[in-house]
This record gives C-alpha cells, structure tokens and sequence, in this order.
C-alpha cells in the first residue's frame, strides 16, 4: 500500500483532503528507500510513533476541515493496521528478535558512536531507548545507523544533518535483520507480541 492509499483511508475516516495526511504517511513509508522489502516497516509499532513520528508531526495535526485529528490514530488505524490485514501491531521487539546478535567490531562501531558525536541527552534517550525496551545490544542498530542519525534524529531534533561520514549504514540494520512471514502484511502469520495476546483472549 503506498501513502496516497493510507491518506485516501484517513479521508475517509476522518474528513479533510488527502493532503492533510500525506506527509505522515509518506514518511512512515520512506524505509522503502533502504529496504525494497517489508522490514523496511521497522517503525510500524508503538516505538515508532512515540519516539520517532509525534516529535516531528506533533501530538495532532488540524485537517482541511478544521477538525483536530490524533497522529497517534492516523499511524495505527489508517497505516500500521491496513499494512497488517487489520490484524495486528507489532511492537518494536518484534523487529529486535529478527536482529541477528553484533559481532565485536560492530559492537565497536556503536561505541565509535556515542564517544564521537555530541549528542543532546533528549537524543541519547531516543537512541538508546531500543536497549532498554529489549535488553539486546543489536537493537541499537535500529538508531545507531547513517538514516537514523541523519535523517529522523536530525528532524525530531530541528538541527542540520551531520556532514561526515557515518561509520554503520543503514544497509547494515537491514543485512542483519531476519525476514518474518509476519512482516508480509500478515497474511502467513502473526508475530509473537500478537501470538500471546491472541493466546490470553
């Protein structure tokens, strides 16, 4: 599904013009410059809209029609959801559990990071907070990266994008993520975050 389709369904959810929503769901969808296939979705979870698309969007965005609309809404049920048969949002450790472990010498890189660049201490939670949620080191790969630092920290942040090279790529975060059948618009299975829910109810 490409963003005009996900801003055609937020339409019609929610009135205002395709417009109003386009930037947003364009967005959520720019993986696809890095990732030809569905782990480009990487921001499709929770993580994702609170730490990386409210702080650039904002909390709400006022559509055409002058009605006050949550982001947090337009990223789950017009997006996310759509992407996944309805069926499921995975979480952010969904992705992690599909990141092969680091060796050390990318291990070292990361540490190359943190000890170069000057980052704000309202950065270094965003970047660190994969670690805390999932405890696994290889997930800092999903914000220790040349996109993430460049492009999304760059935004959330208001400040210019570094000039000079950047010692892991985005390449690197998708060479070591495993692809899951659940990625595909979870028509062959379902995550396990969504697998246990399914088992409580």
């Amino acid at each position: 599904m490409n963003p005009h389709k996900h801003s055609q369904i937020s339409v019609s959810k929610r009135g205002g013009s395709i417009d109003d929503y386009f930037p947003i769901h364009f967005f959520l969808d720019t993986r696809k410059e890095l990732c030809s296939d569905h782990r480009h979705r990487v921001l499709h979870n929770l993580w994702g809209i609170r730490r990386v698309v409210i702080p650039i969007f904002g909390s709400t965005i006022t559509n055409s029609d002058n009605k006050v609309i949550s982001v947090k809404d337009i990223c789950e049920q017009d997006h996310i959801l759509p992407d996944y048969s309805n069926k499921f949002i995975p979480t952010i450790s969904d992705f992690i559990d599909q990141i092969e472990d680091l060796t050390n010498d990318e291990t070292q890189l990361i540490n190359f990071i943190h000890k170069t660049y000057d980052f704000s201490s309202e950065e270094k939670e965003i970047i660190l907070s994969p670690l805390v949620i999932s405890g696994k080191l290889s997930s800092l790969l999903i914000t220790h990266n040349s996109w993430f630092i460049n492009e999304v920290l760059a935004k959330i942040s208001k400040r210019t994008t570094r000039l000079e090279d950047c010692p892991i790529s985005s390449k690197l975060l998708f060479d070591k993520m495993n692809y899951a059948d659940w990625m595909d618009n979870g028509t062959v299975s379902i995550p396990s975050s969504a697998l246990k829910i399914k088992q409580l109810l």
